[in-house]
């Protein structure tokens, strides 16, 4: 089985891109909407997101709990929001190496804004059967892609109704 690298979704809500955005890109909200996310420590005390800020990410999967090191790669206010995954560990992101990318993009639609969320797998490295074996094993037999599928219509789903709320 071939591996997907790339999955996304998009939702309308009815808000202005700039706002969605500025929900978005202070991480340290994202627990309000995502299903795995709980929220982030930014490693600066900027008031607003940057190319080249550093946070921890806190993760939880039903008694299982992680942290992430991501670095923001695109803070466009109003049109894109990205961050890389290159780091983990239980409570101290040790290990390193790339994992994953993380897109928003903000599109002006007649009933509000397009919001589109990107998952990218950055584990190029692993090989394919080995990325399997290890993805159904952490999301109970199903492939990151897949998951994150569900991840991603769970998260966009929240964020439009605090949003539209």
């Amino acid at each position: 089985m071939k591996r997907t690298f790339s999955v996304s979704d998009s939702i309308i809500i009815g808000a202005g891109p700039a706002a969605l955005y500025d929900r978005i890109s202070d991480v340290a909200r994202m627990g309000e909407w995502s299903p795995e996310n709980r929220g982030a420590t930014v490693h600066d005390d900027r008031a607003n997101a940057y190319v080249g800020m550093v946070f921890d990410g806190r993760n939880k999967r039903g008694r299982f709990g992680w942290t992430t090191q991501c670095t923001v790669t695109a803070a466009e206010r109003g049109r894109k929001f990205r961050f890389r995954v290159h780091a983990i560990g239980l409570e101290t992101p040790r290990l390193r190496g790339p994992i994953a990318t993380w897109e928003y993009r903000f599109e002006p639609a007649e009933a509000g804004t397009r919001v589109t969320e990107t998952w990218t797998d950055d584990r190029r490295a692993w090989p394919d059967v080995a990325a399997l074996i290890f993805d159904a094993v952490v999301t109970r037999g199903r492939t990151f892609a897949g998951f994150q599928r569900g991840n991603i219509r769970r998260t966009l789903q929240n964020l439009k109704t605090a949003a539209e709320g």
